[in-house]
């Protein structure tokens, strides 16, 4: 099943798929980074950069934040609440308290830098990014971290990003002229006087200019292919107990749509739809999904939330957004008690319906906090049993079992006159049911259920129930 891991993407389209979980990360609106990524670039061309200079610029912008999901748990442990913290740290209203114990946290910026440099170092985005990434926390006066740098030692294209970040940041949280002022106040101590006056000077133009083109240029070199494999890691990463696991739903849910029998591009898009379906993720503080028991009142909202924040980031992201809109029926449930939508029914389609099984199976082979990890035999059994009740197709859960443990084909049907459904659905009405008693089992409308009908009884060359019934029997399609 490796082979349902290679897939690739743009190098354009994984750096803004990266900054998309930055920024739900640091507790801000998504497409942050890709604005701080076009004031840096205004910042790089005022100061005469070359193209090399202003493509550096961009993408430390939008990988500034590629290394918040590895200290998450760092930052839940010391803030209570990792999300909405780092957000008040970055607007600069978090607590004197908390902040002092934030700019103590050395190891915290270790695991960051460590990490977004690896990333760097991994799309092969050259010396340039890994070392501006690495600076980022660094300042002026030699208190940032995580060496505790001089000025010397920091490039320009790390400050560039800083100043570019505070302003889009604290315009937003405290008005232009507060972030000015600010911006100003920290001449010579986080950043340098003079680059800290060109910002000063060109505010008011650069975020003018981003109103009118808020969009990065295109980029020719970003079209290379990456591994989208990449993407989904850094998502997991946020929890020590995911890691691996988009990986995991990846390799089982292109799997089973093969042995369904779905088209390879449908294949291709539910192979990306499982590596970046938990993106949402990252706006959910960890304390809330390290909870053993019961959630707090408001809680379950939160996390029912995770699908819409993937499939809202995703639309941004042009060449994830078919895949993203799979990625947003991950946790659909065939009987409509599932979110982000509650959809049912008709409404899921089959790789609605798949992926959503297949993640399930994930989540059931995979140990969390409030429990170990089920055994294959007992994650099939609880599969099935919520299949029986409506909440997954059966034939698909079978497939997907059948997948992960690493059949190459599907038990034989006991015909192939009728379809598995037919053959449900020819079961119902042989014991009495009417079109609309199928309907409700089955989560399906009655119209539906009047098409698969017809269908029966043409295939059975049949007119009535009754004769149907007796055919079924004869053929073995019932019992």
């Amino acid at each position: 099943m490796d082979d349902a891991l290679q897939v690739d993407i743009s190098l354009n389209g994984a750096l803004r798929a990266i900054a998309q979980v930055g920024d739900l990360s640091m507790g801000q609106p998504l497409g942050h980074s890709m604005r701080v990524a076009r004031l840096a670039r205004l910042f790089a061309e005022a100061r005469g950069g070359d193209a090399e200079q202003l493509r550096g610029v961009e993408q430390i912008a939008l990988l500034r934040w590629s290394g918040c999901t590895a200290n998450a748990e760092g930052f839940a442990h010391l803030l209570g609440d990792d999300v909405d913290g780092r957000r008040a740290m970055l607007d600069q209203t978090l607590g004197n308290e908390a902040m002092n114990a934030v700019h103590q946290a050395t190891p915290l910026a270790v695991v960051h830098c460590e990490v977004s440099g690896e990333i760097a170092r991994t799309l092969e985005l050259g010396a340039t990014v890994e070392g501006g990434l690495c600076r980022v926390f660094e300042t002026y006066d030699g208190t940032g971290r995580p060496l505790g740098l001089t000025h010397e030692h920091i490039p320009e294209v790390a400050y560039q990003v800083v100043l570019a970040g505070d302003l889009d940041i604290l315009c937003r949280a405290h008005g232009l002229e507060a972030a000015l002022k600010w911006i100003g106040e920290q001449s010579d101590r986080r950043y340098p006087a003079a680059l800290a006056a060109v910002l000063v000077n060109n505010a008011r133009a650069w975020l003018a200019e981003l109103e009118r083109t808020p969009d990065l240029p295109e980029d020719a070199s970003a079209g290379r292919p990456v591994a989208l494999t990449l993407v989904g890691d850094v998502i997991d990463l946020k929890l020590p107990w995911l890691a691996g696991h988009s990986r995991h739903v990846a390799q089982v849910a292109v799997e089973a749509a093969r042995l369904w029998g779905l088209a390879e591009a449908t294949q291709a898009e539910i192979a990306k739809a499982a590596l970046i379906h938990g993106l949402g993720r990252a706006a959910v503080s960890n304390h809330l999904w390290n909870t053993p028991g019961p959630l707090p009142y408001g809680a379950a909202e939160r996390i029912q939330l995770v699908p819409y924040w993937t499939h809202k980031a995703l639309r941004q992201v042009r060449e994830l957004s078919a895949s993203g809109e799979i990625a947003a029926h991950a946790y659909e449930r065939l009987d409509g008690s599932g979110y982000f939508r509650g959809v049912a029914g008709d409404a899921l389609t089959p790789e609605h319906r798949l992926f959503a099984t297949a993640v399930a199976w994930a989540a059931l082979r995979g140990e969390r906090p409030w429990r170990p990890a089920y055994s294959e035999s007992e994650a099939a059994r609880l599969l099935k049993q919520d299949a029986s009740r409506g909440l997954f197709d059966g034939d698909i859960g079978e497939a997907v079992i059948a997948a992960a443990r690493g059949e190459r084909k599907l038990p034989q049907p006991r015909s192939a006159l009728l379809s598995a459904r037919e053959c449900h659905i020819l079961q119902e009405i042989s014991r009495g049911a009417s079109n609309k008693q199928v309907a409700q089992r089955l989560a399906i409308s009655p119209s539906t259920v009047r098409t698969h009908v017809e269908s029966i009884f043409r295939k059975l060359g049949c007119s009535t129930r009754a004769a149907a019934t007796l055919k079924g029997l004869t053929l073995g399609l019932i019992a």
